[in-house]
């Protein structure tokens, strides 16, 4: 079973992706929009980790978790890229950011069991920070939409790297997949308080 769900995950995380392949010439139309958004998430450690950190819990929690979660980060943080668009300013976006990957990699390593509202209501405070950060740091010649599709998709093929990761972790054994998944939050959790004070 959880082959099968390995191979999906993949396929999924696979098709995601796809679409950045198609636009070989940047700087075109929306495309220039597009290709800047879907690298924005990727180019920071912070937002790698965070997003792939809300895949790992969403796998972890379980049951209707494992799209609830993921979605909520996703849909806020198109709501706070909106803001961030529009030049709205929240105070602490950068500490937020790296707050949100100590906290989720905290959660992950206490195997804290959440329930599902509480868990998406954590993800989406944390989502309006990256929100927010993508949207401001949208260039001005991107065109709105394309780059916000960039971003959001690149963070959907993220949330999919992380419920990849617990499903194979979960291969492992079930006591030595909790080990390693749970190991694997507590170093973003210390990668996140590094970000918090400025070491990386």
């Amino acid at each position: 079973m959880f082959s099968k769900s390995i191979k999906l995950s993949a396929a999924l995380t696979a098709l995601v992706l796809a679409p950045s392949l198609a636009f070989a010439h940047t700087g075109v139309g929306d495309t220039a929009g597009f290709v800047h958004g879907f690298s924005h998430p990727l180019s920071g450690l912070d937002h790698v980790l965070a997003m792939v950190m809300v895949g790992v819990l969403a796998w972890q929690l379980g049951g209707r978790a494992v799209w609830i979660v993921p979605s909520t980060f996703v849909g806020v943080m198109a709501a706070g890229g909106a803001l961030g668009m529009m030049g709205i300013a929240i105070p602490f976006v950068e500490a937020g950011i790296a707050l949100s990957v100590l906290v989720l990699g905290a959660v992950i390593a206490f195997n804290i069991r959440a329930p599902v509202a509480a868990a998406a209501a954590v993800v989406g405070l944390f989502a309006i920070f990256h929100g927010l950060a993508h949207g401001a740091e949208m260039p001005a010649a991107a065109g709105g939409m394309a780059y916000a599709a960039g971003f959001m998709i690149a963070t959907v093929a993220l949330h999919f790297a992380g419920i990849t990761m617990g499903y194979g972790l979960a291969k492992m054994g079930e006591t030595r997949g909790s080990f390693v998944t749970r190991a694997s939050g507590g170093v973003a959790a210390v990668a996140g308080i590094a970000l918090l004070s400025g070491l990386i």
